[in-house]
């Protein structure tokens, strides 16, 4: 889950950096993207560890 919420915090900034949204636009646009990361790497534990 680490490493989904990494990635997905990150390709979150990415985006709202490339959007333009500013600094609090990335934070809150990156964190999305973390929460979004951990229900993505919980649903591959879940399905392909189980």
């Amino acid at each position: 889950m680490f490493i989904g919420m990494t990635i997905g915090g990150y390709l979150g900034w990415a985006i709202g950096d490339y959007i333009g949204f500013g600094l609090m636009g990335d934070f809150l646009v990156s964190s999305l993207g973390s929460m979004v990361g951990i229900v993505v790497a919980w649903k591959i534990t879940v399905d392909y560890l189980d």
